[in-house]
């Protein structure tokens, strides 16, 4: 016999003779079925929201000058990378691990000593999706300091926000804290993410000053234009595609027909975002301004954020309407009025909307909000969690910065700013092979200023 059909029947009899050897194995089940799924769908969701780094890198480049590219893009590497770095030591255990008195977690730390912990989904997948979202907290600070501030300040504050200051209001809301025992309600993050990251935005950009030239002697404002609109608008298109990972996947299930509602709410806010912006602007200055409509589309997607799951439809559309006029409001109330020097709108987008539209949920809940009969309750306690994130936020970065100007120093020197932190802190330009060099090519010399022959 040949040896081949020998080993096939050696095999098959050895099935035969032993079944529980070949079929032990149970086929899958609703439970493991579901649990795949969810895993999956929250890991997709996850890299959704990583592919939000590339649009904030895109939105702050395009929305500032030339000159300081590569510093931006610089950051925004490092900001994810730091993140999950920090997230994985310290961010998760301080927000998920255990509970002290509801203002912090006690264990986790490099996610060890975290096997009696219940996710729902496998702990790394979870873990994966919080640090994505942890590091978008931290990369909203990039574009309000952008311009001026020195790269190691600026390193040293995301170790700061992304290994402490983040993960204690994740605590209060996420992960059992006080704020969750009240019934505080920010289902994907409009203040727990965004306003975390505009207010530390708010104390960077006071503490760091305005770019050279901002302001005048007088005070008026000096428009510094940003040096790629197409940039800004790739990164703001990029932003809303990855806000269907943001909401969404914030159910933490892919089972729930829920995740379709939230898809909705998201994408009818948005919309009314860049609209309202679009009309408001249209009528105040006789032109629509691209830049603010840009912004207005991540008001409405802001503020949507924290009650994506609560507001029904039309309640959406009302959210990114409002926040959509707010956004231009708030933008030149800090520019004129205020004086802080905002070059992306950060503070305006993530901490005015982002306030806003928590508070939203008191109004606009189809169970529980003020104008569905609900009464003022959750209103109130909507109030007592942005005013407290705000406080929190605000001490710990103006203790941070104040640390860092001390050690590093906060600000780069007035020679620098003006040749341009691309050259300056990385001795290299984003652009560098558009400078024509003097007698090598007919056309402009952008470093001399002239036309060259």
């Amino acid at each position: 016999m040949n040896i081949k059909y020998f080993c096939l029947l050696s095999i098959l009899g050895g099935l035969l003779l032993f079944p529980t050897v070949g079929f032990a194995a149970d086929g899958p089940t609703a439970e493991s079925n579901a649990l795949a799924i969810n895993t999956v769908w929250v890991l997709i969701a996850g890299f959704l929201v990583f592919i939000m780094h590339a649009g904030f890198a895109l939105v702050e480049s395009g929305f500032t000058r030339a000159k300081n590219t590569v510093n931006i893009l610089t950051k925004n590497m490092m900001t994810i990378s730091l993140g999950a770095l920090l997230f994985f030591a310290t961010g998760f255990a301080i927000a998920f691990g255990g509970d002290v008195g509801g203002f912090i977690g006690n264990k986790g730390f490099f996610l060890t000593n975290i096997s009696d912990m219940d996710f729902g989904i496998p702990m790394y997948g979870f873990w994966f999706f919080q640090a994505v979202f942890c590091a978008t907290a931290a990369t909203i600070v990039s574009g309000a300091v952008a311009e001026r501030t020195k790269l190691s300040a600026y390193f040293l504050f995301t170790v700061i926000i992304t290994a402490f200051i983040y993960p204690v209001v994740v605590h209060w809301v996420w992960g059992g804290g006080w704020l969750a025992t009240r019934g505080f309600t920010d289902f994907a993050g409009s203040t727990v993410v965004h306003s975390v990251g505009a207010w530390s935005a708010l104390v960077g950009a006071y503490l760091v000053g305005a770019r050279l030239g901002k302001y005048g002697k007088d005070g008026k404002v000096r428009a510094i234009p940003g040096h790629n609109i197409p940039l800004g608008t790739l990164g703001t298109l990029l932003l809303w595609f990855g806000w269907f990972g943001f909401n969404p996947g914030s159910t933490l299930s892919g089972t729930t027909s829920d995740i379709a509602w939230i898809a909705t709410t998201t994408m009818l806010a948005a919309s009314a975002g860049t609209v309202s912006t679009t009309l408001f602007t249209w009528a105040k200055h006789g032109k629509p301004d691209l830049a603010l409509i840009l912004n207005g589309a991540l008001a409405g997607l802001v503020g949507i954020t924290a009650g994506t799951a609560a507001v029904t439809p039309v309640g959406a559309i009302f959210i990114g309407a409002i926040a959509g006029i707010l956004l231009p409001i708030s933008v030149d109330l800090f520019d004129r009025v205020i004086k802080i020097d905002d070059p992306v709108g950060a503070i305006s987008v993530h901490g005015t909307c982002g306030a806003f539209g928590t508070l939203a949920v008191g109004l606009f809940a189809h169970e529980g909000g003020l104008f569905y009969g609900g009464g003022a309750s959750l209103l109130i306690t909507q109030i007592i969690g942005v005013v407290a994130v705000f406080i929190w936020t605000g001490v710990c970065a103006f203790v941070a910065f104040k640390l860092i100007d001390a050690i590093v120093g906060l600000r780069v020197s007035q020679e620098e700013e003006l040749e341009g932190l691309d050259l300056s802190e990385h001795g290299m330009e984003a652009y560098g092979d558009f400078t024509l060099k003097a007698g090598e090519i007919g056309g402009f010399n952008s470093r001399a200023g002239k036309i060259s022959t």
